[in-house]
């Protein structure tokens, strides 16, 4: 049997691979090299570059960290932990060091799970200096030995950090925009899919004539990424931006996830709900206080820009989550990017399409004369066009496309089609806004 053919989360997985072994942090080399690699992709892309100390919202942006290399070894020169098998085996944002330590002091420096012996932790401190490693739980029994030789090479100083931003112009100056975040070490899930989705839908959107609306894309750190971001240019995003999405968590397999707005009932909001309700089979509803990303900084009280979150297994919730465990191929599969690829695409049309569809026709019309209606009238002969008089008696210039959707009880898609009927026949007219 012929396997599945998933071009796009094919090519998206490739991408994933690549840079995949970047050392990220909120700052540093890693972070560029990550955005260089994106460019190769989106040409346009802007690298921007703000200094240390600059204020950010009510953070401020710390000093620079750039890791070479970092290892703990016994005095007879064992290797026991290497950061170049894995990134994740240095906690983000160590200082530098080179000594000898006794055991208790270096098992006081590592981290590990109990719970998850198996996996190396992700574990970070950006804003208190110390070092530290990470290790799988089950290690530390090989440990036995009463010093070891820690050799940390990093360096922590005024820099700067980086925030890529891709816009793309349509024929209104209205936004939509999709942040992602770039600043997790060699993890799939939570970090690289997100990077990838952003890409791909960055990429097609760019290959589509007559776009409405002008797409945003940020590739930005966590957090301190988006309030700096939001401390230069917030006044322009809260005028133009109607629709905003944290892509994150959207490589695996498993039920939808949606976390919403903190104002609620955005367009946003709305649409996300409509998909999830026609176009998935079940679906895992989060509130405002289950929150734990970017949507923070972008809907906080003041900012108010309406960013939902639309993922797979929501962060924090998958046991892979912030270890070595989240693996591509393993929480990550080019099937569970293909969906994602596939739910987002429908919702970025639904986006370009909606509107408030009036009717243009005193009363209902008359079907028939336009071949939109049975010409023979029977029992049971207006069932295959309820679904058009349904939708068609919403189209009062006050529903959009969802509102209509969900009161007829027809999927977005359907919408769509009967709404390209409509205007064929001359029987609406679409308003971008409600009518007065």
């Amino acid at each position: 049997m012929k396997p599945p053919d998933y071009p796009a989360g094919t090519s998206i997985f490739s991408l994933l691979e690549e840079i995949w072994p970047y050392c990220r942090s909120i700052t540093g080399e890693g972070v560029r090299s990550t955005l260089k690699a994106i460019r190769q992709h989106l040409p346009e892309l802007r690298i921007l570059e703000y200094a240390s100390g600059t204020p950010a919202l009510d953070w401020t942006i710390p000093d620079e960290w750039n890791l070479t290399s970092a290892s703990v070894s016994t005095l007879s020169g064992e290797v026991l932990i290497d950061v170049a098998a894995h990134n994740l085996h240095i906690v983000g944002y160590s200082v530098p060091f080179n000594g000898i330590v006794s055991r208790s002091e270096l098992l006081e420096h590592l981290h590990t799970l109990e719970d998850q012996p198996d996996v190396i932790p992700y574990v970070t401190s950006y804003y208190k200096k110390r070092w530290g490693f990470c290790v799988p739980h089950r290690d530390l029994s090989r440990f036995t030995e009463e010093q070891y030789h820690v050799q940390i090479e990093s360096r922590l100083e005024p820099g700067s950090l980086t925030i890529g931003e891709w816009v793309l112009p349509g024929t209104s100056s209205r936004e939509i925009l999709f942040s992602t975040y770039c600043c997790h070490p060699s993890m799939a899930n939570d970090q690289l899919s997100g990077i990838g989705l952003a890409v791909f839908l960055a990429s097609w959107l760019r290959d589509q004539p007559g776009r409405r609306y002008t797409y945003r894309f940020l590739f930005l750190p966590e957090m301190i990424g988006s309030a700096t971001y939001l401390e230069h240019h917030r006044e322009w995003l809260k005028e133009k931006v109607f629709a905003a999405f944290n892509l994150t968590c959207v490589g695996d397999e498993h039920t939808w996830s949606y976390l919403p707005s903190r104002m609620g009932g955005t367009l946003p909001d709305k649409a996300v709900q409509h998909l999830l309700d026609f176009y998935t089979s079940e679906s895992q509803r989060y509130t405002w206080n289950d929150r734990g990303s970017d949507e923070s900084m972008f809907c906080a009280p003041g900012i108010d820009i309406p960013m939902v979150s639309l993922m797979r297994s929501k962060y924090g919730t998958f046991d892979a989550y912030h270890t070595s465990a989240d693996r591509l191929g393993e929480t990550v599969t080019v099937k569970g990017l293909q969906e994602s690829v596939d739910m987002y695409l429908r919702l970025l049309t639904a986006l370009e399409q909606n509107g408030y569809p009036q009717t243009k026709v005193l009363g209902e019309p008359q079907l028939g004369k336009r071949g939109l209606y049975p010409d023979l009238s029977k029992k049971g002969s207006t069932k295959e066009v309820k679904n058009l008089l349904n939708v068609l008696s919403y189209c009062d210039g006050q529903h959009d496309l969802f509102d209509i959707g969900n009161k007829a009880q027809v999927g977005i898609d359907e919408i769509r089609a009967l709404l390209a009927l409509f205007l064929k026949h001359d029987l609406v007219e679409m308003n971008d806004e409600p009518s007065t």
